[in-house]
């Protein structure tokens, strides 16, 4: 493989924005577009009721956040795979405190750890665990209105330092917004009630539309059964990297993901369960020619409120 082609890929394995948003601690999300984010497809049947979060002053919910993913870059001549094997994240949220426009709390990963398979080389499995480790105490603060809304946002220290991957960071982000707090209708709603969630990805001046697509299933008080679509696509664009010399032009970005959420709307966390796949086609050109990836991967999230257990 020339050089081209492995500059071509290493970048790429840091650019891909599937569940991606910003790293400088301000993210884009629902709050920043200047209508109401959530498009109201059906209210459902009778009776209905408007869904609100009612999360009480010092409020503190813990959960694990299950994922893997697989990653095959392609050109013309040659193939990467990347494989992130079973990773368990213990997160804290909490405790909330009551703002003038809703609930302010902390997020923070406690414990890292990967899922070694039984027999695994003990020094494979070592790294294994380092490279999960290395998510340990990131975190931030969230501020959010009684309908999960995203106000404001703010990494710590350790989210932002240079050492953590862009990518995972903001794909775990990105995850947890759209599956552990989703955003609901300002209308009153019953069971079969359908709505969307929009917002606008970015990162490294790419730009993706993320739809999330919400249909009530069940209610019981203040805990609902809800099933999502996810969508993302792309426009064609092209980004210029000056430094590298290098500019990136997308053809094709996509993704697709379906998943059911249980959502305690007392709590800081829900239970969910997600799968998907992403197709990315794009031209990297450099002063040496013009290199063609194509990027498939598959993902599997799963959250689950622990708090219950402890």
């Amino acid at each position: 493989m020339n050089k081209m082609r492995v500059r071509s890929l290493i970048l790429m394995s840091v650019l891909l924005v599937s569940w991606s948003c910003k790293k400088d601690g301000s993210s884009t999300t629902a709050a920043n577009a200047p209508v109401d984010p959530v498009l109201l497809l059906d209210a459902g049947a009778e009776p209905q009721s408007r869904l609100r979060y009612k999360i009480n002053e010092g409020t503190t919910t813990k959960s694990n956040m299950d994922f893997g993913m697989a990653t095959l870059a392609k050109t013309s001549e040659s193939a990467a795979l990347s494989v992130v094997p079973g990773v368990r994240l213990h997160i804290v949220s909490g405790p909330a405190m009551a703002t003038d426009r809703g609930a302010k709390f902390e997020v923070k990963i406690t414990r890292a750890e990967a899922a070694i398979p039984q027999g695994l080389d003990p020094k494979v499995a070592k790294e294994l665990q380092q490279s999960a480790a290395i998510l340990d105490d990131v975190g931030g603060t969230v501020e959010m209105n009684d309908r999960g809304v995203t106000l404001a946002t703010e990494l710590n220290d350790r989210a932002k330092s240079p050492d953590i991957p862009v990518r995972l960071l903001m794909m775990i982000v990105n995850a947890r917004t759209t599956l552990s707090r989703v955003v609901l209708p300002a209308e009153a709603v019953g069971l079969g009630a359908r709505w969307e969630a929009r917002k606008e990805l970015q990162l490294y001046g790419f730009k993706v539309q993320q739809v999330d697509t919400y249909t009530l299933v069940e209610r019981v008080g203040d805990e609902i059964k809800l099933k999502v679509a996810v969508t993302q696509n792309a426009l064609p664009q092209t980004v210029d990297f000056p430094d590298e010399g290098i500019a990136i032009s997308v053809e094709q970005m996509s993704a697709n993901a379906n998943g059911e959420i249980i959502l305690n709307l007392n709590a800081l966390e829900s239970d969910a369960a997600a799968s998907g796949a992403a197709v990315d086609k794009l031209s990297v050109s450099t002063p040496e020619g013009t290199e063609k990836i194509e990027v498939d991967e598959a993902f599997e999230i799963r959250m689950t409120n622990t708090t219950a257990f402890e």
